[in-house]
């Protein structure tokens, strides 16, 4: 009994890994200007287009975790969406106009968040 519930615990986790590793998903960083929480629910909704698995930007550092399908999109689109929103990435400058409706707080060019904690 012992070794059939291994072997299905194996089973599951070897599925588990392919679907993780499926074809075409990639991970990678990127560079993007923001100053807090609020840039951070902005950056993260800019990023979610067709073929984006999941974005996760961190306030601190100014990164943004990207897992997507190559095969549906690339890094370059998912920049251009970003920098669209207002917010620039290691490649794109972003939108003169949407940068200018950012709130006061998340016009990271010219001022520093306020908010505590970034909130």
């Amino acid at each position: 009994m012992k070794t059939l519930i291994n072997l299905l615990f194996i089973i599951c986790m070897l599925g588990s890994l392919q679907a993780q590793t499926g074809k075409g998903i990639t991970t990678t960083t990127l560079s993007v200007n923001g100053n807090c929480g609020d840039c951070k629910k902005r950056i993260e909704n800019a990023a979610d287009i067709k073929g984006v698995k999941r974005c996760d930007w961190n306030e601190d550092t100014k990164v943004a975790t990207l897992v997507f399908d190559s095969e549906k999109t690339d890094l370059s689109k998912i920049e251009k969406a970003i920098a669209a929103a207002g917010y620039e990435t290691a490649h794109e400058k972003a939108d003169a106009k949407a940068y200018k409706k950012l709130p006061d707080c998340c016009q990271y060019k010219t001022k520093a968040c306020d908010k505590p904690n970034g909130k």
